[in-house]
């Protein structure tokens, strides 16, 4: 197929999960740039660890990407925050210039050096990111703009490094972009017609059983617990 390209990978991260800011949690939110090239495979970037397997993690998730874009945004809404200065703020696995979710679709099929992924998800924000930023609505901050991140899967495994291209290979749903899907998974969540659109796509089964959850109850699930975390 005829490959275009999107963007490229400005920033590679990887990190280990450490004890986090909680009693009894840990994340792998802070990480540090790779300057060589990094293996990826199912599971993710060679050396980079999730610090809860429950919500993090897995092969849907084994790549999180984060639009280089956004840092300005962030940096004038919230000032310079030592978390902004550098790539990663966001627990990213890699930076990209060139792409956002306004135009990155579900599904997507990427050759990123000799890897090729598939866009599987929009990322759900949690409370860790209220406590890495010091700010503590952040997580919510993220999903109300949309400037959340994505997860790829992995398709085909190889190596990748920064400075690589990103390319499209297939773009089998173009009308579903990322910020689509979550206008009306957060902003506009009980928008029966395009909830049952979204049940048509390949969805993980998380989302899909959220969205088949709000189309038979006609309530909205509760957010508090991911968004605000437990008790300090």
């Amino acid at each position: 197929m005829k490959q275009n390209a999107l963007g490229i990978v400005e920033s590679v991260l990887t990190g280990k999960a450490k004890l986090y800011t909680r009693p009894g949690t840990y994340s792998a939110i802070d990480k540090q740039a790779v300057y060589s090239t990094v293996s990826v495979s199912a599971n993710g970037l060679e050396g980079d660890e999730q610090g809860d397997l429950r919500v993090h993690g897995g092969t849907d998730k084994a790549v999180h990407f984060y639009a280089l874009e956004h840092y300005p945004k962030w940096i004038e809404e919230l000032g310079m925050l030592p978390a902004l200065i550098k790539a990663g703020a966001f627990g990213e696995n890699i930076r990209t210039k060139g792409i956002t979710e306004s135009t990155i679709c579900l599904g997507d099929q990427l050759h990123v050096g000799s890897v090729l992924m598939e866009v599987s998800q929009a990322r759900q924000p949690c409370w860790k990111l209220n406590d890495r930023f010091g700010v503590p609505d952040m997580a919510r901050r993220l999903q109300s703009s949309l400037r959340t991140g994505w997860y790829c899967r992995v398709l085909q495994a190889g190596m990748l490094k920064a400075g690589d291209t990103i390319d499209l290979v297939n773009r089998p749903y173009p009308e579903w972009t990322l910020a689509r899907l979550m206008e009306f998974f957060y902003k506009n969540p009980l928008h029966y017609p395009s909830l049952e659109q979204m049940l048509h796509l390949p969805l993980v089964k998380s989302w899909k059983r959220t969205i088949e959850n709000r189309l038979q109850s006609g309530e909205v699930e509760n957010w508090n617990s991911r968004i605000d975390g437990p008790k300090q």
